[in-house]
C-alpha cells in the first residue's frame, strides 16, 4: 500500500523581519558605552598668588608671663580648741613677731576645767600624804613584829595607789592648762598677715583657719604657663623677673616647682621660681617673668629677625614636614614647599628661626590650595594706579637689609601689606 510522502514532510521556518525597536536599543547601548569612557583630566588652573619678599624686622616682644610675688611658706593658723572668738589682735598686712597674740577665744569653760583639775591634784596629794604617814607608822610596828607581813603589804599598796592617783591628777591638770592656753592664737614665726578668715563673735571648731601668715625670708615669683609650654619648663631653669612698678630692676630667679596637673578652671600649670638677691619686691607685687630657653629671650627685644604673617604658614607641610611655606621660583613660575622652624610669636606674626633667607619670595595667602611644582602667576591689584612712564623708581632698602616680609611685593608688582590677605588664592 503506497503512502504519500507529503504527510510526513517537515516545513522549514520562515525568516521574520528585524523589529525596529531592536535597532534603536543597539544604538542607545553604543551611545551609553561611549559616554562612560574615561575622559582626559582637565588641566590644573594657573592660580594668581600674592608674594612677600622675606626680610628682617625688629623683634618687638619676647615670651613673657605675668605673675606675682609670694612667700615661700604661707601658713593658715587656727585655734587648737573649739570656742567663740572674742577678739582679733592683728589686721591684714600687719607684720607680726613670733609669739605675738593674733586672736583670742572665750576661755571661761577651759579655766573652770583647769580649776577642777587643780582641786583633784590637791585631793590626790592629801590622800598620798595620808597613805605615806600610815605606811611609815606600820613599818615601825612591823619591825617590832606587832603586825603581820600581809598587813604591812596592804599599807604599802595603798601608798602606791595614792601616788598613782596623784600622778594622774597632775597629768589631767597639765592637759587642762594646755587647753586654757590654746584659747590664745600665737604667731609661731615672724611674718606678714596676708588673710583673715574669721571675725570676732564667730564660733570655730578646732583647726579652723583664722588668719594666714606669710613667713619672712625666701620669696617666689608664681606664674602660669599654658599646656603647650609645659614641656619647656623644667626644675632649675633660670628666669628673669622684672617688677611691674619698677622697670629698671631685673631680678634673677630659678624654677623650683612645676605643678604636676593643670588647674581645673584655667587649664594652665602653676610654676614657682625662687627669687635671688637682697632687695626683693613686696608681697603681692605684679611681675613680668621671662623663662630662659623658651622662644626669644628678653634681651633679644629689638634684634633683627625674620617674621612672616601667619597666613603664609602651612601646617604639616603636606608630607609630615611640620610647618612650611611656599617659596616662589621666578625662573619657572612655580612654587615649592620649604619647611621652616618657628621660634615664637611677635604680635600677629611668626618669628622664623630657620628655613628662610632674606630675599626669598614666599606666598602670602591661599597656601592651602597649592601643590608642589604648580604653575602660578603673580597677583596684581586691578585697582592699583599704573606707574607713569619715566617716573622715578621707589627708594631701595638700606644695604644689608632686605625689605620687611610684611611690606614688599614680588617683581614689579605694587607693594602689598597683610591687609590684602583676602585676595589670595584667586
Amino acid at each position: 500500500m503506497a503512502v504519500s510522502s507529503s504527510r510526513f514532510a517537515v516545513p522549514f521556518p520562515q525568516r521574520r523581519p528585524v523589529a525596529p525597536w531592536l535597532a534603536v536599543s543597539v544604538v542607545a547601548a553604543a551611545a551609553l558605552l561611549s559616554a562612560c569612557s574615561k575622559k582626559d583630566a582637565a588641566p590644573e588652573p594657573v592660580r594668581a598668588v600674592k608674594l612677600l619678599t622675606v626680610g628682617e624686622a625688629q623683634l618687638e616682644s619676647a615670651q613673657e608671663y605675668a605673675g606675682d610675688v609670694r612667700a615661700r611658706v604661707e601658713s593658715r593658723l587656727g585655734f587648737r580648741v573649739a570656742g567663740k572668738i572674742t577678739r582679733r589682735e592683728v589686721e591684714l598686712g600687719q607684720h607680726v613677731k613670733a609669739g605675738q597674740v593674733l586672736a583670742r577665744l572665750d576661755a571661761r569653760d577651759y579655766q573652770l576645767g583647769a580649776e577642777a583639775a587643780r582641786a583633784q591634784v590637791s585631793s590626790a596629794t592629801t590622800q598620798r600624804d595620808l597613805a605615806q604617814a600610815n605606811a611609815q607608822r606600820f613599818r615601825a610596828l612591823r619591825a617590832q613584829n606587832f603586825i603581820s607581813a600581809a598587813e604591812m603589804e596592804r599599807y604599802e599598796a595603798n601608798l602606791k595607789a595614792a601616788q598613782a592617783t596623784l600622778d594622774q591628777a597632775r597629768a589631767q591638770l597639765s592637759t587642762q592648762s594646755n587647753q586654757e592656753n590654746y584659747t590664745l592664737l600665737l604667731a609661731d614665726v615672724d611674718g606678714v598677715i596676708t588673710g583673715v578668715d574669721a571675725e570676732p563673735g564667730q564660733v570655730v571648731a578646732a583647726g579652723t583657719p583664722v588668719v594666714r601668715i606669710a613667713q619672712d625670708g625666701a620669696r617666689d615669683a608664681v606664674f602660669a604657663v599654658p599646656e603647650d609650654r609645659r614641656g619647656s619648663i623644667r626644675i632649675g631653669q633660670g628666669v628673669k623677673v622684672q617688677p611691674w612698678a619698677d622697670a629698671s630692676q631685673t631680678i634673677a630667679g630659678q624654677v623650683r616647682e612645676v605643678a604636676a596637673s593643670a588647674d581645673a578652671a584655667t587649664r594652665t600649670y602653676q610654676v614657682k621660681a625662687a627669687l635671688q638677691g637682697g632687695q626683693l619686691p613686696a608681697l603681692g607685687s605684679t611681675v613680668h617673668v621671662w623663662p630662659e630657653g623658651m622662644g626669644v629671650a628678653h634681651g633679644a627685644v629689638g634684634a633683627s629677625v625674620i617674621k612672616l604673617p601667619t597666613t603664609a604658614l602651612r601646617q604639616d607641610g603636606g608630607g609630615g614636614q611640620g610647618t612650611a611655606v611656599w617659596v616662589y621660583d621666578p625662573a619657572t613660575s612655580t612654587v615649592r614647599l620649604q619647611p621652616v622652624q618657628i621660634a615664637t610669636a611677635d604680635g600677629n606674626e611668626a618669628v622664623i628661626a630657620s628655613g628662610l633667607k632674606p630675599g626669598m619670595q614666599v606666598v602670602a595667602t591661599g597656601v592651602h590650595v597649592l601643590n608642589p611644582g604648580q604653575k602660578v602667576t603673580i597677583y596684581r591689584d586691578k585697582y592699583a594706579k599704573p606707574v607713569p612712564a619715566g617716573a622715578p623708581d621707589q627708594p631701595s632698602a638700606p644695604a644689608g637689609k632686605a625689605p620687611n616680609a610684611s611690606e614688599s611685593g614680588a617683581g614689579s608688582q605694587p607693594q602689598q601689606g597683610a591687609a590684602g590677605a583676602a585676595e589670595a588664592g584667586k
